[in-house]
């Protein structure tokens, strides 16, 4: 007998507080030094676009976006470590791409750790291209890592 494999039933959502706990721990599991609840309930009530990425009724990635004069910023975008290299993270990527566009944003920046190769192919292969380097901008085991300012031109067809 043949058992069909179930494909997960994925979605991307607005956040919630009630999201806020395991947006967190995703966080802690993910980064050495991570960003604390506390600044995630602030970036809800800031407007942020903050997004889940929702997996059989469970937070399996986030992603938090600013717009602000005619540019927005990718503020964090991440994905729990179950669920990498199965394309979420991409497709939190495309939805932030289209807030940005739909909010008539120009370019989109964001800083990202030189380190993060996966991240870094990523963005790349979405467009992105870097402009500048932010020394000593991530606290790092050994002191500090500078991060890479990455940007993407976005046109309605970008």
């Amino acid at each position: 007998m043949i058992t069909p494999i179930r494909e997960a039933r994925t979605l991307i959502r607005s956040m919630t507080h009630e999201d806020l706990s395991r947006v967190s721990n995703i966080e802690r599991l993910s980064y050495e030094f991570p960003w604390s609840h506390g600044v995630f309930r602030d970036c809800l009530l800031a407007g942020y676009h903050c997004s889940v990425l929702d997996r059989n009724d469970d937070v399996a990635g986030y992603s938090i976006l600013s717009v602000a004069a005619g540019e927005a910023h990718i503020l964090n975008i991440c994905v729990h470590p179950d669920f990498r290299s199965m394309g979420y993270g991409e497709k939190l990527l495309d939805d932030l791409l289209f807030r940005a566009r739909s909010s008539s944003v120009r370019e989109i920046f964001l800083e990202v750790r030189p380190s993060n190769e996966h991240a870094l192919a990523l963005y790349r292969k979405k467009g992105f291209h870097k402009v500048a380097d932010r020394p000593a901008y991530y606290q790092a085991s050994k002191g500090r890592e500078d991060a890479s300012v990455l940007v993407k031109k976005l046109t309605t067809n970008s």
